[in-house]
């Protein structure tokens, strides 16, 4: 019997020049059988499309010929493409992926093997070229050959793999070579060696025994190990940087939404098969221990998901890139349900700590607050000096990021507070034992939770004090790196360095990178704002008044008071620059102040035109969104700098959101495409559409639905106690609970639903489609209208599961504490997602993303990046309706006098009568939506949200026209790669190259 699948190793011309030469090998797990029967299978890769083999003279076959003893290596030239290889020995466990490894770190690209033998003996053939497509020279297969002899005969921990040689290792060597010599090679990934250092693990860093440990000390000890792996590539690759001396990228944002670690590493660094048999013969279950994970509780909602994709793509382009943000010990909140109402939990992730991190207890900064300001003068000039009323450490945590199919590991930096004095010991011994820890505590609350409720003065300072406490880490970081390579100047300083302001909440590190530099290096002012101007640019990621921060005047100056008086100046400049252009135009000139009075005469600092100001580039997220704030939020600052505006539409990382959430959809692509290179080049996937009409490949494509759909409703059982259908309809809306994102259209249209099934006869119930709607999220803990929506849902949700009349032709059920690990089960389950907001309000989106390219079909208003969804996917493959952007305000304004539907006020009425309980509570819901002048007009666009419901049940009917939809969303998501957005930054605002480190050699046992 034979299996044909996709290697997936492209030849280098067939990847990005970003990415460098190094070559992404998947190799099927081999399977020997137990009975002496040999197997066979055909493992085989076809050439990317973009490769272009030249062939190479090689030496004779006797060159390279191994026969000695157990072993037999023969070369063949008889290929016209491949120089093949042959393996006769003895078999051990795992040697198949050692072999395949070897030809990695050799630089040697497979293309295709014919695996056959027993448990005993392998007799194998490899199909092998240079990653550049061409025939191997006579030295590759001589090493080739000569490596895998002293493999065959020695264990298969006996490989090593040498690191790249660096200038730094010949600085300082004296009495250290030998040092150097047992650090020069990289931990091997075979499965006997995997095995031990999992175990050396358990008893070494756990103290545990080596045949008493559970899964989850399983777990952390496989973390461990992995870890260890991730840090030789994360040295690396730093020194490179460091010898380099590339221009870097900082990415400063208040969340980084990572996810789970575990599975991610392993198919980056491409030993996931090799883990998965070590665990298996240590009596583990690879897949069991990935769930004793944590989530890292480090964001909220889309945009920290989209700053932990960033953070992938730019180590898979191989980027000088560092991600900078806050170690939060409690997260935003575990959200959980009681009787229908969210409460808000801490998030205890880090109970038992997280093995992924590295604690850089020396790499600690001084963070300043409160205090005043003097005035000095020192040669002559003036010098500005803060003294500081309380001063707190800031502490770095360091997560490796690895790149996939290439060496590459940058970091995510991320800070904790601590007292910059441990201890009072002074007032513990006077008896005052509360003065004695309150500095610790007050310190260490800094980096306790993500966004603080804001709604009292003490939230606001919190929050405040928050951001500056992890953009003035990062700067004086980033600084002292710049001045580590450039001690003698700050010419080169823009060319070296790149701030990316991930939204508002880090905009305050202008003032500070200012102060850092006039006050600490005595730069003056036009040096100094000549420097920021050049390495800061903004990403706006809103349109909602609410979301564009705005500080109050008297608070930055009681915490902040020198980044007060820079940004007072900031703004009399900038005012000038106003005036100079359209004169004393004096209603123009406030409307465009840093500083804005306010009706009641408090004064705010408005941080987006902070941060617009002092930037080289503003962004948008989406083509749509970046033309709406060019009209509006930043118009007349759009009319004073064209050019400072551009567009970077989203996107996500197509590796955790297809490739690893979705192991039998990724397989299915595979065969059908024939390689994997589509895990590197999204835009492959276009090739799906000439097969979208394909019988077979439908069918498959419908059992791959299937198992995602059985797979997510044991999850929602788990977590719900609910049993839902998994031949009915998976309808999901997943994504933070806010009023403009529309939930409430939702729910309204899932009580019209049910509402007619019960009208229904049986006979009729028997051309219902069932539908099971999936809606999670979590509200901010002070949106209360949010958690009434929350509840409403719910209550709505136990009417319906409990009734019936209904049975499985309609299910609801809301998913608590929805996070990434839950969206990786139930995104590739979706059928039907609903990206509904309000037009004009959502700025991009992501999530629309992922559903699409895991085959789900949209239902959406034309607002973020479904505007781009729908021309690549088509009009024919998406459901859109509701109000266009341009037609909002219009509609708003003409609320009172349109006529409302009467599905819509009987649904209204539904609720209002008590039908589902609360009418009390519900009451200012529907105030909103009728009386309130519906703001995010879910009366206007419920008629066109139900029809356009009834056309999404018609078409589920027709499975083929279904499938063939989802097929055309799959192959139509090649745009939405943050590869593609990546590769934009760096080109278009960062102007940063790529900087991969170079290829390691091998050797074994000194051959």
């Amino acid at each position: 019997m034979a299996l044909r699948v996709g290697l997936g190793a492209p030849a280098a011309a067939a990847r990005p020049a970003a990415l460098g030469a190094s070559s992404h090998v998947v190799v099927p797990q081999v399977l020997r059988s137990s009975s002496a029967a040999p197997t066979r299978r055909v493992v085989s890769a076809a050439p990317s499309a973009r490769s272009t083999p030249q062939p190479l003279r090689v030496a004779a076959p006797d060159a390279a010929t191994s026969t000695s003893g157990d072993v037999n290596i023969t070369v063949e030239n008889s290929d016209s493409n491949y120089t093949i290889i042959s393996v006769q020995a003895a078999n051990k466990p795992g040697l198949l992926t050692s072999i395949t490894s070897l030809f990695r770190d050799l630089g040697v690209d497979v293309g295709k093997a014919v695996v056959e033998g027993d448990e005993t003996r392998i007799n194998d053939k490899f199909y092998v070229r240079s990653l550049e497509g061409g025939k191997l020279s006579a030295d590759k297969v001589q090493d080739a050959v000569k490596a895998l002899d002293v493999l065959l005969r020695s264990k298969p921990s006996s490989t090593d793999v040498s690191r790249p040689k660096f200038e730094a290792q010949g600085q300082g060597q004296q009495g250290k070579s030998r040092l150097y010599t047992l650090m020069d090679t990289y931990m091997k990934n075979d499965v006997l060696s995997i095995q031990e250092d999992i175990v050396n693990h358990v008893e070494y860093t756990m103290a545990r025994s080596r045949v008493n440990f559970d899964n989850f000390e399983a777990y952390q000890a496989t973390a461990f190990s992995l870890r260890d792996r991730l840090i030789e590539r994360w040295n690396d690759t730093q020194t490179w940087f460091k010898e380099k001396d590339p221009k870097r990228v900082y990415y400063l944002s208040m969340e980084f939404l990572m996810g789970r670690s575990l599975l991610n590493t392993l198919y980056n660094l491409d030993i996931k098969d090799a883990y998965t048999e070590a665990l298996a013969e240590l009596g583990y279950d690879l897949e069991t221990l990935a769930e004793q994970e944590r989530d890292a509780a480090l964001g909220n909602g889309g945009l920290g998901r989209l700053a932990a994709c960033f953070l992938d793509s730019m180590a898979t382009l191989n980027l000088p890139a560092w991600g900078y943000g806050i170690r939060y010990q409690y997260g935003m909140f575990r959200q959980t349900i009681n009787n229908g109402f969210q409460h808000e939990q801490p998030d205890y992730w880090l109970t038992f700590g997280n093995p992924w991190e590295i604690e850089r207890l020396i790499v600690s900064y001084p963070i300043k607050f409160y205090g005043h300001v003097s005035v000095v003068n020192e040669d002559g000039k003036q010098i500005f000096r803060w003294n500081a009323g309380e001063t707190v450490t800031a502490v770095a945590y360091d997560n490796p990021i690895p790149g996939f199919g290439t060496r590459n590991c940058i970091n995510l930096r991320l800070w904790a507070a601590k007292p910059s004095k441990e201890f009072d010991l002074e007032a513990f011994n006077t008896g005052d034992y509360v003065a004695a820890i309150l500095s610790k505590q007050r310190a260490e609350t800094l980096s306790s939770v993500l966004y603080p409720d804001d709604r009292t003065y003490e939230g606001k300072e919190l929050r405040l004090k928050q951001q500056h406490f992890f953009v003035s880490a990062t700067i004086q970081d980033c600084v002292r790196r710049y001045r580590d390579a450039h001690p003698d100047s700050w010419d080169a300083f823009p060319e070296k360095v790149a701030f990316q302001l991930n939204d508002t909440h880090p905009t305050i590190a202008v003032a500070e990178l200012m102060r850092v530099l006039m006050d600490e290096h005595r730069l003056g002012w036009t040096k100094s704002w000549d420097m920021c101007n050049k390495v800061f640019a903004f990403t706006n990621h809103t349109v909602l008044p609410e979301a564009l921060e705005r500080w109050p005047v008297a608070l930055i100056e009681k915490l902040l008071p020198r980044h007060m008086q820079i940004i007072y100046d900031i703004n009399w400049r900038f005012l000038q620059t106003v005036r100079n252009k359209y004169g004393d135009d004096w209603e123009r000139i406030s409307r465009m102040s840093i500083i804005e009075e306010q009706p009641s005469g408090e004064k705010v600092v408005r941080m987006a035109y902070l941060a617009v100001v002092a930037s080289h580039t503003v962004n948008g997220v989406a083509a749509i969104h970046s033309e709406i704030i060019k009209d509006t939020i930043f118009k007349e600052f759009f009319d004073l700098w064209p050019q400072k505006f551009q567009n970077k539409t989203n996107g996500v990382t197509q590796r955790r959101w297809l490739a690893f959430c979705n192991p039998p959809l990724r397989n299915l692509i595979t065969k059908k495409l024939g390689n994997d290179d589509w895990i590197l080049h999204l835009d492959n996937l276009r090739a799906l559409r000439t097969s979208a009409d394909d019988a077979a490949l439908q069918a498959e494509w419908r059992s791959v639905k299937q198992q995602a759909k059985v797979k997510a409703a044991a999850l929602i059982h788990r977590l719900t106690g609910v049993k839902v259908n998994t031949n009915a309809m998976f309808d999901i809306q997943v994504k933070r609970i806010h009023e403009y994102k529309r939930q409430l259209l939702n729910v309204l249209g899932i009580i019209y639903r049910y509402d007619q099934i019960k009208k229904m006869t049986p006979a009729q119930k028997k051309n219902v489609v069932p539908r099971v709607c999936i809606i999670g999220g979590k509200a901010a803990p002070g949106y209360e209208m949010a958690k009434r929506i929350i509840k409403l849902i719910c209550a709505v949700a136990d009417k319906i599961n409990g009734d019936p009349d209904v049975g499985d032709l309609l299910k609801l059920v809301f998913v608590p504490d929805y996070n990434v690990s839950t969206a990786e089960v139930l995104i590739p389950a979706s059928e039907l997602s609903q990206h509904i907001s309000t037009a004009g309000t959502e700025a991009s989106g992501t999530s629309n993303m992922k559903f699409q390219m895991n085959g789900s079909l949209i239902i959406g208003t034309l607002d973020g990046a479904n505007v781009e969804i729908a021309q690549e996917v088509g009009d024919d493959n998406i459901f859109i309706f509701g109000a266009k952007a341009h037609e909002v305000q219009g509609l708003r304004a003409a609320r009172a006098a349109l006529r409302v539907d009467e599905r819509f006020n009987h649904v209204v009425g539904m609720i209002r009568s008590g039908y589902f309980g609360w009418e009390d509570y519900f009451g200012p819901i529907m105030d909103a939506v009728t009386s309130g002048g519906d703001y995010y007009l879910v009366a206007n666009d419920f008629p066109a949200y139900l029809d356009t419901q009834a056309k999404v049940d018609e078409t589920y009917r027709d499975v083929a026209k279904w499938t063939r939809m989802s097929i055309m969303n799959t192959a139509g998501s090649g745009m939405f790669s943050t590869d593609r957005t990546i590769d934009q930054y760096a080109k278009e605002i960062w102007h940063a190259e790529p900087c991969p480190v170079p290829q390691p050699g091998a050797k074994a046992n000194g051959v």
